[in-house]
Formats: structure tokens, sequence, C-alpha cells
């Protein structure tokens, strides 16, 4: 969900594609410490023996939050297809 946000608030804020950002030596490299801290930071509670069902509400349950995970995931993958079609940036800056 992270990337996701990420990636648009990038491409609207410097003008290049998500392609484009990862294609270079500092995009994959932020990317890769982006995905390994938060990594981290998921597998920690789980490591202390806590449960996301434990701490679900009544307005973010854990199924909600993976159906937004999918989503989100669902949506990088399209925003990279989109601009694998069209050679452009989803957002035209």
């Amino acid at each position: 969900m992270v990337g996701f946000v990420s990636a648009l608030a990038v491409e609207a804020s410097r003008g290049g594609g998500l392609l484009s950002q990862a294609g270079t030596g500092s995009g994959l490299a932020w990317f890769a410490a982006t995905a390994a801290v938060l990594s981290v930071a998921s597998l920690v509670p789980l490591l202390k023996g806590g449960r996301a069902e434990a701490r679900s509400g009544a307005v973010m349950s854990a199924d909600a939050e993976l159906w937004n995970g999918r989503f989100a995931m669902l949506g990088l993958v399209a925003l990279a297809f989109t601009e694998y079609l069209t050679g452009a940036p989803f957002i035209n800056a």
C-alpha cells in the first residue's frame, strides 16, 4: 500500500513513471531498503507472539487490511502495465 502511494507521489512530483523509477540504481536501492524495513516491522509483532486478529477493531479488521493490501498490489501492477503499454507516466506532470 505504501509502494502504490509512493509511486504516485514521486510520479506527480518528479514526472518520471514507475518503470523509470525502478530502473535507476537509486530507485532499486530505495525499494530494497523500504521493503526490508517494512518486512521487519511487520514480522516483529508476529515473532513476539501477537496475532493480527487479536488487534482488529470494528472498522479496520485483519480481513479488511488483507483486502486493502491485495487491491494496492493490483493497483501497482495496473500502474506498471499502463505505463508499459502507453510508454508514458500515468500522471503526466
